[in-house]
């Protein structure tokens, strides 16, 4: 996971939700390693992980350097990476999981509504390229469905998934999500906490 900005000390609950949601897709045996970090953030990320050490999740941890300087430490070459990029011509396909990729890189922070190029920066590097299909989904989503295609070995369009739901909290307090998610054959999964979080953060953007 490469981010490409700076973020700020204190990183949103949101985005804490995610990232240990990509920790559960990933699963036991995985490592998920979050790149290009400011210093706070970097720090916030670590001290989170290091809090959990459930050995059902995936590894992760947290660096400054950039992806790049991670590949040349770990010994990882440019063509053993797959860019999961919107604008690849390929789709993943299970067949992707049979060797040629050691990585799978997910540029960017989480998911943009709408969505901005921010993968563009890593595509002009080199790297060969899949995309997930055409709407935006969460970083951790798409972790999950590229897991689910590469090591499941489902195709993309095997995939149930549920587009833009309406997350209903009563009769008065309702919120759309923007964004594509891998259905459980009723609702989407989101990560644990967040529909609590957004429920709080809709009524806070109420309270007057």
């Amino acid at each position: 996971m490469e981010e490409d900005e700076e973020t700020p000390k204190s990183i949103p609950r949101w985005v804490e939700l995610e990232y240990m949601h990509m920790r559960t897709f990933a699963g036991p045996g995985a490592t998920v390693h979050f790149t290009h970090l400011s210093p706070g953030s970097c720090t916030t990320l670590s001290n989170l992980f290091d809090q959990d050490a459930d050995p059902s999740r995936a590894q992760a941890y947290a660096h400054q350097k950039s992806v790049l300087q991670l590949m040349e430490e770990k010994g990882v070459p440019l063509d053993k990476v797959c860019l999961l990029d919107p604008k690849a011509e390929k789709e993943l396909s299970p067949e992707d999981g049979d060797g040629r990729f050691e990585w799978f890189l997910f540029g960017g922070i989480l998911g943009d509504d709408p969505p901005r190029d921010r993968t563009g920066e890593l595509r002009v590097l080199g790297f060969p390229g899949r995309h997930l299909g055409p709407i935006q989904m969460t970083t951790d989503t798409a972790l999950g469905v590229t897991k689910t295609v590469v090591q499941d070995k489902k195709t993309l369009s095997e995939i149930p998934y549920i587009d833009f739901p309406t997350i209903v909290f009563n009769a008065k307090e309702s919120v759309e999500m923007p964004f594509r998610y891998i259905s459980d054959g009723k609702d989407p999964i989101l990560p644990p906490g967040m529909r609590e979080h957004l429920q709080e953060d809709l009524n806070k953007s109420f309270d007057f």
